[in-house]
């Protein structure tokens, strides 16, 4: 099939697409993934079962099996239990990160509502975590794909060494941009390539893989930028958390590590202040240091990279199939970059 280079819809910025309208391209798969998530789980065990339903009805908007369903679509318009069942994998992998990621920041609340380990204890969110992780690869193992489970194992691995990579930069404010990115590639850009990846395997559409690769990994990337950049200046009520937390719990983000690198030679007092916050996680003047932030430039330069990542992201769509379900990938870029409007 040959493919045609995407254009920005002609759709006035009023008219464009919600996540619900591109939701309703794969409206029934979707239907049937969400269920697959649930009815996935069978553990014998019934605090197992009571934990990972706390935690999936927690909610979330999907957006990694979204992918999933859009790219099997893509290549091949018809349902396909197969690309539903493995959309249901890679949300049941997602929710497993989240379960480690709140032991790990010991975050209360996780979109507003009460985490895992909040409600339980964290030892008890840690191996319900761990048990997420292990049924979804019991589930692979049902594919009888040793590409697919190859995919998986080796995501699997360069997510945890990107989240090891995190807390070894924690409280560190020498660390740079290029940390950064190695931290993103695998905590967060690393699962969307799974879910893109993964539907071009199961279609045998292995000539895809590399775009598809390039997409997914440019699209974490603008999404976790966009997020960091919110930490300062989004909504908290809409975020589900308190503006300034990723500075308070010493994590490497780009606007941080942006703004300490500004301050540096613009604001001694500032950039001395923001690098003792970094390193000891104090921040009684947060406000101040949000702020310093704000005005040292790193907003404008972070909203510019992620602006950048996903022009990326949209060029590697250019060489897929054309067709809804491509534009539909394309408008989820947009989407997610909109949210610094």
């Amino acid at each position: 099939m040959t493919s045609t280079p995407l254009s920005p819809s002609s759709t006035t910025p009023l008219s464009k697409p919600s996540y619900a309208d591109i939701q309703s391209i794969v409206a029934d798969d979707f239907d049937i993934m969400d269920k697959q998530v649930f009815g996935s789980l069978n553990s014998k065990v019934q605090l197992v079962m009571s934990v990972s339903q706390h935690v999936i009805n927690a909610g979330g908007k999907r957006m990694r099996p979204l992918i999933t369903l859009l790219c099997a679509r893509m290549f091949y318009d018809a349902p396909s239990q197969q690309a539903m069942h493995l959309a249901a994998i890679t949300e049941m992998l997602h929710t497993a990160t989240l379960v480690h990621d709140d032991v790990i920041d010991e975050s209360g609340q996780r979109r507003g509502k009460p985490t895992a380990n909040a409600t339980w204890d964290n030892a008890t969110a840690v191996l319900v975590g761990d048990y997420l992780i292990a049924r979804a690869f019991n589930l692979l193992v049902g594919f009888q794909s040793l590409p697919l489970l190859q995919l998986f194992s080796d995501g699997t691995c360069d997510i945890a060494e990107g989240e090891v990579l995190q807390l070894q930069h924690q409280h560190n404010p020498a660390a740079n941009e290029n940390d950064y990115l190695r931290i993103i590639d695998g905590k967060t850009s690393r699962l969307f390539m799974m879910a893109t990846q993964g539907a071009a395997i199961l279609q045998d559409q292995t000539q895809h893989l590399q775009a598809l690769a390039d997409f997914g990994q440019h699209f974490g990337n603008a999404f976790q930028i966009v997020d960091d950049v919110l930490d300062y200046s989004g909504d908290s009520a809409l975020m589900g958390k308190n503006l300034g937390d990723d500075l308070a719990e010493g994590k490497p983000t780009l606007p941080t590590i942006k703004a300490l690198e500004l301050l540096k030679d613009s604001n001694k007092d500032g950039y001395e202040q923001l690098r003792i916050a970094v390193q000891t996680g104090k921040t009684p003047n947060a406000e101040q240091l949000i702020e310093l932030v704000r005005n040292s430039g790193s907003l404008a330069y972070c909203k510019q990279r992620a602006l950048e990542e996903t022009q990326l992201a949209q060029q590697a769509l250019n060489t897929l199939p054309a067709n809804r379900y491509r534009q539909g990938l394309y408008e989820l870029t947009e989407l997610a970059s909109a949210r610094l409007l």
